[in-house]
């Protein structure tokens, strides 16, 4: 037996998968149970193998698979051998070769096999031709696992020209198809290859092969239908759904197929996706112009469609109850309850629409059921509930209770942690921030001032303590490596523990080059974050701080100046001169506010009378320029541009900051440089971190200057993100001035409805602070929408949003201001104007303002038709009518 077990171990090294069968078949049970033994323990070696050994391994896997699965007499065994991933590349396995080698098997032991090979849910499709014929021999049931029938499936679709059989001849050949096919409805997720053809006119049409195979009576027509269907109530992702969508349409069904499903149709109607809710809409369109939908049975299907958001689906509903109501009058208190539910819909058009269906129908004598419409007005909106008055006897507008905008409250401030009193909390909380990928901006700061005080006060407890910490961790002051992150606190604690000499923390100092990144402010930013670190850990070595000057009082990283003053008094008694970082750092934290700068001059000190000369005329802002610009097709580089160079747009300047040039430290002095947007992407993309915006946290103009071309990109292409950072942004201190605003109008117009809702919560919170200056938003939101920067649909949606919350008048304002030049422009207003007077028309309908017509609203709305845009400029101009009355 030692030659032939030889024979097939070398020809399994070889890869000679092509010998295994003739070597293999004469060998007893016995002797292959010797030989799979072998094998076994070449498989264990061959998966021990390096990468080095890939393509040695590679070329033995197909084999192990063949000799393998011949020496198996165990079904489940063969069976696991066989479905090994391990085992496998990126072909099928060698049926051919298996089968040769399991054909004289018995026929019970090779349906288990097949069977166990179906369950395999990871294998079983690429494994369908060896089951198949596995199946074929055994002649046993054939599986209908979710992979085989893919497998399957995917068997029967042609795969290049003159490969296999067109699919109609290949399903009547297929001895499956009987079986298998209402097998399609059943799986988890349909097929992949179902979904491959999908063009009607394709010669490999699924629905048009399956629809044929019914009409013959190959395939039972019932099955088909009610697969179809009940896949369909069950729903999933729009591609899978519109293949038996398609199907179902293919087949036809009669008008008793349809009448026998209505129950269905109307669950479709009402929650399914707006494609496949439109069709079973038609259906039950067609049976109630049949005669063969009750007037019950109509209403209830009516009060889900209406309450659904597409206005295409509602208007055709109200067609059909119309059509109904002219039909039968008497069902109109079954009826006209079911219209009544428009009432809540987001489109006024859609109120008056079925307002009018109300007021056309309702009868003189009918108050039971007018007093039961007149409650369901209570949603219509303020303009319409004024037209609503005559019919039902609801108030009228005017008689209401007095309007009163609702905010949200200013977002409450939170002091930062106050620095942990022992030891063992202090290294508990660097611990976790070393550990942590995103730490806590805040905590971070804490757990900074934390080293330097108890190092100052304890130092051999804190190195005690601290070093298990950072055992095994083993850290290098690297200028080249992003010490403004976790790494950098962990160089501040290996410094504490002695493992680096003076030298080696010397501040970096070499110098900036100018070049693609060279206005880059996420790495100006990240570089003084990393400075003021690399400084503490050299102080650390040298002559440690008692404590820092730049530790935020309150978590956006605001300084108070009475603290820092008090902070420098201390450093003072001390006899400390403070780190040229860290009050680097802390200048640029403090809240300007002039009325400190006497304490700071009454210190006498150096370090006093420069806070003083920074809460004055030093600490000023630096200039910004905005301008126009025009398209740049080289900024719109895949790599390295943004979608907004390649249009015109607004861009923001930064002018020289002279006193960060001359007075501060290196890594300061790139926040001091000119920035001018080039629509150019810096490899930091818009990512930037809480920690970053904590270096200039009382200076949201330059920060929103940095931002606005991430929004602009936003709001012009496919970025996705910028508008989440709007909010903290407005949260911060500072001037909130023309530039924050004007982040605030692109970010309204973003593309990606999450970056929309950053934009609204930002306008709320400004509004909330009393910061908010909505005229000023509005014309830059006019300006943006005529350069194409924001489309005015994705403006009507955000001021939507924002009107939703309560803050109609605050909404009205800002439309206010951008309307008249949308109304004023040469060409005709853009599109989705209309949309946006809708918003403007149910802002004034509700908060009723003393606002004079904007420029231009009584020309569009003395046009002739029905357009929105000319349906809403009169609604709106009529809604300021009633206000001013």
């Amino acid at each position: 037996m030692t030659l032939p077990m030889n024979d097939v171990l070398d020809a399994v090294r070889a890869g000679r998968t092509e010998r295994l069968p003739a070597l293999l078949g004469p060998l007893t049970p016995a002797e292959r149970r010797a030989v799979l033994g072998e094998l076994t323990a070449l498989r264990r070696e061959v998966r021990g193998w390096g990468w080095d050994r890939g393509s040695e391994r590679d070329r033995m896997r197909g084999a192990l698979l063949v000799a393998g699965a011949g020496c198996h007499t165990g079904a489940a065994a063969a069976a696991s051998w066989i479905g090994s991933r391990e085992l496998r590349d990126w072909r099928e396995p060698p049926a051919a070769l298996i089968l040769e080698l399991l054909a004289d098997r018995d026929p019970k032991w090779l349906g288990d096999v097949a069977h166990r090979l179906a369950a395999r849910a990871a294998t079983a499709e690429a494994d369908y031709p060896l089951i198949r014929e596995l199946v074929r021999l055994a002649d046993c049931a054939v599986p209908t696992t979710d992979a085989f029938v893919s497998g399957w499936v995917r068997s029967l679709v042609p795969q290049g020209p003159g490969a296999r059989l067109p699919l109609s001849a290949a399903l009547r050949r297929d001895p499956f198809v009987r079986d298998l096919v209402p097998r399609l409805f059943e799986t988890a997720e349909p097929p992949n290859a179902l979904l491959r053809y999908s063009h009607p006119r394709s010669p490999n049409h699924w629905p048009t092969e399956l629809a044929a195979l019914a009409e013959e009576g190959i395939v039972e027509r019932r099955e088909l239908i009610d697969g179809c269907v009940s896949r369909l109530l069950r729903g999933g992702r729009p591609n899978p759904l519109r293949f038996y969508l398609v199907l179902l349409e293919r087949l036809a069904l009669t008008p008793a197929e349809e009448r026998d499903r209505t129950a269905d149709w109307i669950a479709m109607a009402a929650d399914a996706p707006s494609a496949l809710a439109g069709h079973a809409q038609r259906v039950l369109a067609r049976l109630t112009v049949a005669g063969e939908l009750s007037a019950e049975r109509l209403a209830e299907m009516s009060a889900a469609v209406l309450l659904r958001p597409e206005k295409k689906l509602a208007r055709a509903q109200l067609i059909l109850l119309g059509k109904a109501l002219r039909r039968a009058p008497d069902d109109r208190h079954r009826l006209l309850p079911a219209v009544a539910h428009a009432f809540g819909h987001e489109d006024t058009a859609l109120q008056e629409r079925a307002l009018g269906l109300v007021a056309a129908h309702l009868r003189p004598h009918d108050e039971e059921l007018r007093a039961e419409l007149a409650v369901q007005s209570e949603l219509l909106s303020p303009g319409n509930r004024l037209a609503a008055a005559a019919h039902l006897g609801v108030a009228a507008a005017s008689e209401e209770e007095p309007y009163e905008e609702i905010l949200p409250p200013p977002p409450v401030r939170r002091r930062v942690a106050a620095t942990p009193s022992t030891v063992a909390e202090t290294v508990e909380l660097v611990a976790a921030l070393i550990g942590s990928r995103s730490p806590d901006a805040a905590e971070f700061e804490t757990a900074l001032d934390g080293l330097v005080r108890h190092a100052h006060r304890d130092r051999a407890a804190l190195v005690e303590a601290l070093a298990p910490v950072l055992a095994g961790r083993g850290t290098s002051p690297n200028p080249t490596v992003d010490e403004s992150g976790p790494r950098g606190l962990e160089l501040v604690a290996a410094a504490l523990l002695g493992r680096f000499t003076p030298e080696a923390l010397r501040p970096v100092t070499r110098p900036q080059v100018r070049g693609f990144h060279d206005s880059c402010v996420h790495g100006a930013l990240r570089g003084v974050i990393a400075a003021r670190l690399r400084e503490v850990a050299h102080r650390m070595v040298t002559t440690p701080l008692p404590f820092l000057l730049a530790t935020p009082t309150w978590e956006t990283g605001t300084i108070e100046p009475d603290e820092l003053v008090e902070r420098l008094t201390a450093y003072h008694r001390l006899g400390v001169e403070p780190a040229e970082a860290d009050f680097a750092q802390a200048l640029l934290r403090v809240r300007r506010d002039p009325t400190a700068a006497a304490a700071a001059t009454a210190l006498g000190t150096p370090p006093g009378a420069r806070l003083a000369a920074w809460l004055t005329a030093a600490g000023e802002p630096p200039m910004l320029l905005r301008r126009t610009q025009g398209p740049d097709p080289q900024a719109a580089h895949p790599w390295w541009g943004r979608t907004c160079g390649a249009v015109r747009r607004i861009v923001i300047d930064t002018r020289e900051r002279l006193v960060l040039q001359k007075e501060f430290p290196p890594a300061f002095r790139r926040l001091g440089r000119p920035v001018d947007d080039r629509g150019r992407r810096c490899w930091h993309w818009h990512g930037d971190t809480l920690a970053e915006r904590m270096v200039l946290p009382e200076d949201r103009e330059t920060q929103a200057a940095w931002l606005l071309p991430d929004l602009t990109a936003g709001a012009t292409g496919e970025e996705r993100g910028p508008g989440a950072l709007l909010p903290g942004l407005a949260e911060r201190g500072g001037p909130a001035g023309p530039v924050l605003h004007l982040a605030v109008a692109t970010g309204l117009g973003s593309r990606h409805a999450e970056d929309r809702l950053g934009a609204v919560d930002a306008l709320l919170v400004l509004a909330g602070r009393g910061e908010l200056d909505a005229p000023l938003i509005g014309r830059d939101l006019a300006e943006l929408v005529g350069l194409g920067t924001v489309k005015a649909n994705r403006l009507a949606d955000s001021a939507r949003t924002a009107a939703a919350t309560g803050a109609y008048a605050t909404t009205w304002t800002l439309l206010a201001g951008a309307i008249p030049a949308l109304l004023a422009r040469d060409a005709a207003p853009p599109p989705g104007t209309g949309e946006l007077l809708a918003v403007a028309a149910d802002c004034v309908e509700r908060c009723r303002p003393a606002s004079p017509d904007p420029e231009g609203l009584a020309v569009q709305a003395s046009r002739p038709g029905s357009s929105r845009l000319v349906a809403q400029a009169r609604r709106l101009r009529t809604a300021l009518a009633v206000a001013a009355a």
